[in-house]
């Protein structure tokens, strides 16, 4: 299977961290004398047990103080399936850290503690995960070993989730009772919630579709990262290669395709992977595209199926999620940054933005941008801001 991107989100203390270092433990992807170091970790600070968040807060600060500031990063295999995961903060001065984790992700892991229930935090990170695009949740709700493993206290939690859920247009929401501590549905199933007949979570993560497979049967985009005279069977070719990512869609020999910003159309004669020839690339691949036709085609074009091409913008309606520490600046002036394609822009905001707030925008461009809906294709749906004046992204923004 396809690896599994996934983010976890919840409020502050819910103990994100702590079921990401159980599951890392007890799905045996933790080496011993990483294990023994956070043992020794523990220790002085004079925990009973092992503390397992140790094992994902990586910066000083978050150890000092108990709590996850950056996202961090972890990688792990099972036999079925290959994971990447975004551990995320949920304290709220840090909710940008949260919303780049869930960017790049497949799936939400959200986590709520069943004696506090749905808090305003925990309801915000699912918004926002939404609103970037992610459609499967998995909600684990978690310290059921301090509830008594209650089943009237699992559902009273789950029925709040899902009436709170209910309008965001979910594809999936997976409920799951247990206790990142002691580690009961977390990889085993553990012996105090047998009324539960539901997955574990990590038998539901290694069944989740991914996102490059959904993305497949998007339209066609390629984003241009190099231009290069590819080699094929030990011959350099007479036509120049575009190097680059699929981020949507399919490719096939001979498909005709345009060529963006130039409008001008022509056909796919190769393509080529590690100087291989192959038929078809889908998303998720890199590959090297030779055109029928040799056109100047620079860093930032894009090569679009041309029977579905993405629509042609200079003005822009978006939801904007402010990273910046300064405020939006009313008609203020930023670039902005569409993969590897930059261009001017000036901002017109319905309300003023700072730091942490999502909201509506209207961009005018310099240059025309070529985009379609983020929920259809997140590549070319999605933009960074930059202020002109730090170079500092100060704005992620989501095209309607």
């Amino acid at each position: 299977m396809q690896p599994l991107r996934f983010a976890t989100a919840g409020s502050v203390d819910d103990g994100k961290s702590t079921l990401i270092g159980r599951l890392l433990v007890d799905a045996r992807a933790v080496l011993e004398d990483q294990l023994a170091a956070v043992e020794r970790a523990s220790q002085r600070r004079g925990a009973a047990q092992i503390d397992l968040s140790l094992l994902t807060d990586g910066l000083e600060a978050e150890r000092e103080q108990g709590i996850t500031i950056d996202v961090a990063y972890r990688y792990f295999a099972t036999p079925r399936r290959k994971f990447i995961i975004a551990d995320g903060p949920g304290h709220v001065q840090y909710t940008r850290n949260m919303a780049t984790g869930a960017s790049n992700a497949d799936a939400l892991l959200l986590l709520i503690d069943v004696t506090k229930k749905l808090l305003p935090q925990t309801k915000k990170h699912l918004e926002i995960a939404r609103l970037l695009g992610i459609r499967q949740v998995i909600a684990f709700i978690n310290k059921m070993d301090l509830a008594g493993w209650s089943r009237d206290a699992f559902e009273e939690a789950a029925a709040d989730l899902k009436a709170f859920a209910a309008p965001l247009g979910l594809e999936t929401l997976d409920i799951i009772p247990g206790s990142a501590l002691v580690g009961d549905m977390v990889v085993e199933r553990g012996e105090s919630l047998d009324w539960y007949r539901g997955p574990a979570l990590l038998e539901r993560l290694e069944t989740l579709p991914a996102g490059t497979e959904k993305a497949a049967t998007g339209p066609f985009r390629f984003p241009v990262q190099l231009v290069s005279r590819p080699q094929a069977d030990g011959k350099t070719s007479a036509l120049r290669g575009y190097m680059g990512r699929i981020e949507s869609g399919h490719v096939l020999t001979g498909m005709e395709v345009v060529l963006l910003p130039s409008g001008r159309r022509t056909r796919v004669r190769q393509i080529l992977t590690h100087g291989a020839s192959r038929e078809i690339a889908v998303a998720g691949d890199s590959v090297t595209l030779v055109l029928a036709d040799d056109i100047d085609i620079a860093r930032g074009d894009l090569i679009a199926d041309a029977a579905n091409p993405p629509r042609e913008a200079r003005e822009l309606d978006l939801t904007l999620v402010w990273l910046g520490h300064e405020p939006l600046r009313p008609g203020g002036r930023y670039l902005v940054q569409q993969s590897a394609r930059r261009v001017q822009a000036k901002v017109q905001a319905e309300a003023p933005l700072a730091l942490n707030d999502i909201g509506a925008a209207r961009l005018a461009l310099s240059a025309p941008l070529f985009v379609d809906s983020y929920d259809i294709v997140r590549t070319t749906g999605s933009l960074i801001l930059i202020d002109e004046t730090t170079n500092h992204t100060v704005a992620a923004g989501l095209v309607k």
